[in-house]
């Protein structure tokens, strides 16, 4: 019995010490990596065409394409969102009919 016990904690081990070998990263690193991003800083200025506009996907899209802003959020009447600023991101207001009453960045 003590042999069958032996032979499974040798087991056990080799797996263990398997698990922790270190292999050399591979030329290039781990896969293809994706040069940072450039930062796109949001202008408000260019996304004023918007307001008074319906929210649509193409109004929203375009907004945010013509500020250079990276993101965009939808902001109703009430809603909740954080307050940190944000400065790749532009917030459209919008009142209870979807109208666009606001283009702002943050």
């Amino acid at each position: 019995m003590h042999v069958g016990l032996h032979a499974l904690a040798m087991t056990a081990a080799a797996a263990l010490a398997a698990g922790c070998t270190l292999t050399p990263p591979r030329a290039g690193g781990a896969g293809p990596q994706q040069p940072p991003r450039t930062v796109q800083n949001c202008n408000p200025d260019k996304a004023q065409w918007a307001v008074g506009k319906t929210n649509t996907e193409h109004n929203v899209s375009e907004a945010r394409k013509q500020a250079g802003a990276y993101m965009v959020r939808v902001l109703r009447p009430g809603q909740a969102v954080t307050m940190e600023f944000n400065a790749e991101r532009l917030n459209l207001e919008v009142d209870a009919t979807g109208r666009i009453v606001a283009a702002r960045c943050g």
